[in-house]
């Protein structure tokens, strides 16, 4: 089938949907809980990582040990280890009183605000292993919650919310990051123009770090239970925990490889991103090497892109509302790879601020229309609720190949072919996802997904 084969059949299963009905899905209450939560995951990313090397570098920590604490980040990426633990195991007291789901949520995020606390306790001039030690806990933590809250959104949202809910989560999840980052900065500066010592302004800073992920936990309380979550819970209460760490574990990958054309899939899930992975290491030297200043990658890059990652997410859940989820995706998969030549023409255009305005705001808002629509695709795939979080967890891990590693070589073809065609480079990498997704489609794949109409 076709990808204009495919949006006639989406026409005919279902009416269009409108703009005021995509609009008022964002009001629904599983989405705005959603919502909180994707904030509650967006905030402690940047205190173990750009904030505190901020503090860090301010303390007078030297570059070397700066660098070394990259290393921190290791849960975010082996999070799918621990994952069939948190699918499995009860959490003593939690989950009798809140649930499968929600009493893991609040348990982790309680372990979080100890550990924001704990970092803020310490003092990076004086014991950086000790820093190290509480950001990585702040890591393991929040990088739990994070297996918690995917599930919980995918397990909690029907289908038709599911992409509005992905929408709402990553325009949270930024705001979060902001807060972390931004605002954690002009806080730490208030406290200390209040006279008090600049040490004990990052430690109040942190401190109110911590408080604010109270909003996670109060969104958790006021959650309710997700329905699936609770017939599988049921489903496997006679089982021993060891037993159902087993199945979640074994089941989540042994069930996915038994589908049809699933090492297809799982190339997919790799390689649908690789165009936003390749050109998105090399935006910050390319827009230097132009010439534009730090303040302009400040607010430029970082400013307006992200009012239009903002608004590209929720224009991502309207495609993913109105199209069926294959033309959703080549929707996406075009468009973000398209973009990268708003890049190319940067390049050749030179240093003008309001074209890389231009280029920045095509290239975010392409890019969050692809990520919400893809993210939609990825829970299409977690099926069975005694183990989402793992299969979760697995596919986000396998995405992240192609940020992490795939794309270590774009400084090499940046070097030796020169902006313009640096980016005319990065739009072709799309085109092994393209091939796959059409081969998946002609192979029925996503029909074999149930009447997914995100």
């Amino acid at each position: 089938m076709t990808a204009p084969d495919a949006t006639s059949a989406a026409a005919t299963s279902a009416p269009a949907t409108s703009w005021r009905d995509s609009l008022a899905v964002y009001l629904q209450p599983r989405v705005l809980i959603v919502l909180f939560l994707g904030f509650s995951s967006g905030l402690p990313l940047a205190l173990s990582g750009s904030t505190l090397l901020v503090w860090m570098r301010e303390a007078g920590v030297d570059l070397k040990t700066i660098g070394l604490f990259a290393l921190v980040g290791t849960p975010y990426t082996l999070k799918f280890l621990w994952a069939p633990l948190v699918d499995a195991l009860h959490v003593p007291l939690f989950t009798r009183a809140f649930g499968r789901r929600r009493g893991w949520l609040v348990f982790s995020q309680l372990l979080l605000i100890v550990a924001i606390l704990l970092l803020a306790l310490t003092d990076p001039a004086r014991s950086p292993f000790y820093v190290a030690l509480g950001a990585l806990l702040v890591a393991t933590t929040s990088s739990t919650q994070d297996i918690v809250v995917d599930a919980f959104r995918v397990e909690s949202l029907p289908e038709s919310e599911q992409a509005a809910g992905m929408a709402a989560y990553v325009a949270a999840y930024r705001i979060g990051m902001l807060v972390s980052t931004a605002g954690a900065l002009f806080i730490v500066s208030g406290f200390e123009s209040t006279g008090i010592t600049r040490t004990s302004a990052w430690m109040w800073g942190y401190m109110v770090m911590a408080a604010m992920v109270l909003i996670g936990t109060v969104t958790a309380l006021a959650a309710t239970e997700p329905e699936q979550s609770e017939r599988a819970d049921a489903a496997t209460q006679a089982d021993s925990a060891f037993a159902r760490v087993l199945h979640a574990a074994i089941g989540a990958f042994s069930e996915f490889l038994t589908r049809k054309d699933a090492l297809v899939a799982l190339a997919f899930v790799v390689l649908f991103k690789f165009t936003d992975a390749f050109s998105g290491t090399m935006t910050a030297p390319f827009v230097i090497d132009l010439g534009f200043t730090r303040n302009d990658y400040a607010a430029i890059v970082k400013g307006v892109g992200l009012a239009a990652t903002l608004i590209g997410g929720f224009a991502g859940g309207f495609v993913a509302r109105r199209y069926s989820l294959a033309t959703s995706l080549w929707i996406g998969g075009v468009v973000q790879a398209l973009a990268n030549l708003s890049f190319s023409w940067l390049a050749i255009v030179g240093t003008n601020q309001w074209a890389l305005a231009f280029a920045i705001c095509a290239e975010n808002f392409t890019s969050a229309i692809g990520t919400v629509i893809f993210v939609a695709y990825l829970s299409a795939l977690c099926q069975n609720p005694l183990h989402t979080a793992t299969q979760y967890a697995l596919l986000t891990a396998l995405a992240a190949v192609g940020r992490t590693y795939l794309s270590s070589g774009a400084g090499f073809v940046a070097e030796t072919t020169g902006w313009p065609l640096f980016f005319v480079i990065c739009v072709l990498v799309a085109i092994p996802s393209l091939m796959l997704l059409a081969y998946l489609q002609k192979r029925g794949h996503f029909e074999a997904l149930g009447p997914v109409r995100v």
